[in-house]
């Protein structure tokens, strides 16, 4: 259907806004304005003599509207922005706002905003960003849900059981890893409302059509709606179950191979070019390191380890902290407790050695003092490596150093996590999360 006129009218809390279809098509398909176009995004109805009727806030309508026109968002003096937020949330209008306060994600310009003392001083295990901007933050059995915002939500009690892993289905639901404990009920996995707390449902491993309890550890996702997540049985046995995240019905199962051990995984990765999945068990929750890629295709099979047993290594390589593949490269990616990394090829069928970089080495040979917990992430082309109180950027072709992050307030990072255009930063010692983001450009 054409566009009858292309002026539209508005009546918000009592005041009338004009406006263009134009303007509002910059909203998008998933805003509330979306919905008045048709599939050749022309206007389904209203002419100049229609008005749309709305019973909300007049003056952050005003903001909005202005950000549709022209990309900047202005936040006059009189307008809370957990107002605003809250009205943004209602269009549907929450990422324009987002990327208009915050600059596209640049791990080189990032600014500290600010930083959210936890509840349990020297117990942070785990923080992972929502896709949102919000994140989570596991204590013991406790997980503690922030909203893009930061303002908390219900937490999650996982009734004393130890919280493994945690991770964002999407900016809704959360879903939680616990293990088994005596008298203390069931390990496995649940899956939570973000927003309320509560357990929608819970995961099941079976076998031979017989359920199993099991220890749920580290967790990954991929983009056809499939929830992995690495098991340890009561007898000690591993493997990595397979769930659909929409029905929560177990759908495969890969049992450890025999003459190598999956051990109890600390890091998954679903890599979605190849369809393999990651699996890296490291030091020093275990004396050996194990990183390999699992085939999750019709013939599930290894397709590539690595390990530091039963070759003449160095200290570098019996130290791995943390893993990460990256598929650009075809490698991957090691740190050591020196934040020194290594560089494995991931089409040979195995890695008999690492090829370290020294160029990030901080501790020069030393080990250090106090425990540390270097971390590995990519985004957008930039790789971040976590070590004592600071996150490091490397950039290019051969991962040059090119920026820190660094906040002595906390201790030790313990984790971080990037999503929602910000870096969410854990301390170790005070149980306290840094958030980091790009400031927006200024304008001209």
């Amino acid at each position: 259907m054409g566009i009858c006129s292309d002026r539209v009218k508005f009546n918000v809390g009592g005041r009338v806004f004009e406006t263009t279809a134009t303007t509002l098509a910059n909203a998008g398909r998933n805003s509330m304005f979306g919905a008045m176009f048709d599939e050749s995004w022309n206007l389904i109805s209203g002419g100049y003599h229609s008005e749309y009727v709305i019973d909300r806030n007049p003056d952050c309508f005003a903001v909005l509207l202005d950000l549709l026109r022209t990309g900047e968002l202005y936040i006059p003096a009189n307008i809370s922005e957990k107002l605003l937020y809250r009205e943004a949330l209602y269009y549907g209008l929450l990422d324009h706002v987002r990327s208009a306060k915050w600059g596209q994600f640049d791990g080189n310009r990032l600014v500290l905003s600010g930083s959210v003392t936890g509840h349990a001083p020297g117990d942070g295990t785990a923080i992972r960003a929502g896709p949102d901007g919000g994140c989570c933050v596991a204590h013991g059995s406790m997980v503690h849900v922030y909203d893009w915002m930061l303002e908390e939500h219900p937490a999650l009690n996982l009734d004393y059981q130890t919280v493994n892993d945690v991770g964002w289905v999407n900016s809704e639901s959360v879903i939680v890893g616990v293990c088994e404990r005596p008298g203390r009920g069931h390990g496995g996995m649940g899956l939570f409302s973000s927003s309320t707390g509560e357990l929608r449902y819970k995961f099941q491993v079976s076998h031979e059509n017989q359920p199993k309890s099991f220890t749920a550890g580290a967790l990954s996702f991929s983009s056809d709606y499939k929830i992995y997540c690495s098991c340890r049985g009561r007898s000690n046995e591993y493997g990595v179950g397979v769930w659909d995240q929409v029905t929560g019905k177990q759908v495969d199962f890969f049992y450890e191979p025999q003459g190598w051990s999956l051990g109890d995984a600390d890091k998954l990765q679903w890599l979605e070019g190849s369809n393999c999945l990651l699996v890296a068990t490291l030091f020093p929750r275990k004396d050996n390191c194990y990183i390999s890629l699992l085939d999750f295709r019709e013939k599930k099979n290894m397709v590539w380890y690595w390990s530091d047993i039963g070759a003449p290594l160095t200290v570098d390589e019996k130290r791995v902290r943390d893993a990460i593949a990256m598929e650009d490269n075809k490698s991957i990616c090691v740190v050591n407790e020196f934040e020194d990394l290594g560089f494995m090829d991931m089409r040979s069928s195995s890695a008999s050695s690492i090829r370290w970089s020294s160029r990030s080495r901080l501790m020069k040979g030393k080990i250090p003092e106090e425990t540390c917990y270097p971390k590995l992430a990519l985004h957008e082309g930039q790789l971040f490596s976590s070590m004592n109180d600071c996150v490091s950027v490397f950039c290019g072709p051969a991962w040059v150093l090119t920026s820190r992050l660094r906040r002595s307030y906390g201790g030790s990072i313990c984790d971080f996590s990037i999503g929602g255009d910000r870096l969410f930063a854990l301390h170790s010692e005070e149980n306290v999360f840094d958030i980091w983001q790009t400031p927006s450009p200024p304008v001209i």
